[in-house]
């Protein structure tokens, strides 16, 4: 089996380089944006909400693209301004996402497609937007797609949020694989955050007008449950990005102390591994 190996051309620091950063007027996004600006990186951010985009940019001094991830000739519209801008891109951050919740069995095909086209196929149209430029690069790249620790611990109600963060470990970890085959000096991580201050509670407002379904707005930062978390703000997240992006890390871990969890739901997997010997087969 193919595994992912170390390469020696990838980032090794973040000064000097030109990063794009989808959701990038709030939370998670401003985080890593803030940190990379710190850093001594120029920024690019992206976000649909054009007057928040307008103000977190004047704020951080970053440059704003308004970008809808849903549609692929939006993300090669934001690949094109920074390229004018900067002249080329060496980190991408596929950050943008939402987070509304519902049931499985209420949810509508609606419901369905508005979560993927945000969650999943905005990696996607991302990926395909710039990729090439990163492999065309004479430097170290580096991808970052944002997924969710649900990857490691599903939950009831974000059948739909998981599925399209399921499927961004998927891909990531694949391109991961690719690239060190193929682009050695294209690197890939991917960042599964546990609980985050953020305004994703909000994004449902941001689904197309008209449209209706079983999904519904939800503050996880409220009740009794939440309040035993540790929470983070997106300028933590941010540095553990920028540490993944230096170290070459495939996983960029904001709550190290849930292993526990990813351990348990291995050893129920391996469980079921040793139901089936090889006889069976």
């Amino acid at each position: 089996m193919t595994t992912c190996r170390r390469r020696l051309d990838r980032v090794t620091e973040i000064n000097g380089r030109v990063a794009v950063v989808t959701g990038g007027a709030s939370g998670i996004g401003r985080g890593i944006a803030e940190e990379f600006l710190a850093l001594g990186a120029r920024v690019v951010i992206a976000d649909i909400n054009e007057d928040r985009l307008a103000r977190t940019a004047a704020e951080i001094d970053a440059f704003p693209v308004r970008t809808d991830v849903t549609r692929a000739e939006s993300v090669a519209a934001l690949r094109d301004a920074a390229i004018e801008q900067y002249g080329r891109v060496d980190i991408l951050v596929n950050n943008a996402g939402v987070g509304p919740v519902g049931y499985i069995e209420e949810l509508t095909l609606s419901d369905w497609r508005w979560m993927l086209d945000v969650n999943l196929w905005g990696v996607i149209h991302g990926i395909d937007a710039f990729l090439p430029h990163l492999i065309a690069s004479d430097r170290g790249a580096h991808v970052v797609n944002t997924a969710s620790f649900a990857i490691f611990n599903p939950l009831p109600g974000l059948g739909a949020y998981q599925a399209g963060k399921f499927g961004v470990q998927g891909l990531s970890e694949t391109l991961a694989i690719e690239m060190a085959e193929r682009h050695p000096h294209v690197h890939v991580s991917i960042l599964p955050p546990g609980p985050v201050h953020s305004n994703i509670k909000e994004s449902i407002a941001l689904r197309p007008e008209g449209e209706t379904g079983g999904l519904k707005a939800a503050d996880l930062e409220e009740g009794e449950e939440a309040a035993k978390l540790r929470w983070i703000d997106g300028r933590t997240a941010g540095k553990v990005v920028a540490q993944a992006v230096l170290g070459d890390d495939l996983y960029a871990i904001t709550h190290p102390e849930w292993w526990p969890l990813v351990e348990a739901r291995n050893e129920r997997i391996h469980a079921d591994f040793t139901k089936y010997p090889p006889i069976l087969g």
